[in-house]
């Protein structure tokens, strides 16, 4: 039997790929079709998350064994077979390929193909450019927004800080003698 997924981003709206695999193949396989088809280092941490219809995560397999831990037993991609986990078109999974940054490509189960096998990953459709794999944050801390702070913006012209009604505040005194002044805000 053989799975076609469709796999898009959320960042890059021109982007698309297509990969059939064998259902008997891991989701190692998978993952390294996956990194073939974009370029992505391989060296990086990466994670598939089986999802809900509406993309709520569920069940984690991971590239390396994370937590030894835990109750549950751990789920790897070398150890995962596709059809153990996959049984239904139209199932959905999260690509993690950015961990730190929980960026991912989005997938579906979009055809099952019975009485068919493949030896390898085929990737079918490439279109666009994939999300960078590593994004520059220091590009996004230094765009600067525009907030207009004249009078009006806590919505009165005649606005004045001193004039807060402070009789909501009464019985709350101060009881400690530790608080200096220079302490509140």
């Amino acid at each position: 039997m053989v799975f076609r997924f469709l796999i898009l981003s959320d960042e890059v709206n021109d982007f698309k790929r297509e990969i059939k695999i064998d259902s008997d193949d891991t989701f190692f396989d998978l993952y390294k079709a996956i990194i073939e088809s974009v370029g992505y280092s391989d060296k990086e941490l990466a994670s598939f998350f089986l999802c809900d219809n509406k993309w709520h995560k569920a069940q984690e397999i991971t590239l390396v064994e994370m937590d030894t831990a835990s109750d549950e037993d751990p789920h790897t991609m070398e150890d995962c077979i596709l059809s153990d986990y996959l049984e239904d078109e139209k199932e959905k999974l999260i690509f993690e390929f950015d961990v730190l940054n929980e960026r991912a490509l989005f997938m579906e189960l979009s055809e099952i193909i019975p009485g068919k096998n493949l030896k390898k990953p085929l990737i079918t459709i490439s279109e666009g450019e994939p999300p960078l794999q590593f994004k520059d944050f220091e590009e996004t801390e230094n765009v600067t927004t525009s907030v207009d702070t004249d009078e009006s913006f806590f919505g009165d012209e005649n606005y004045d800080i001193d004039e807060i009604d402070k009789s909501g505040f009464e019985g709350f005194e101060n009881t400690s003698s530790d608080i200096e002044s220079s302490d509140l805000l």
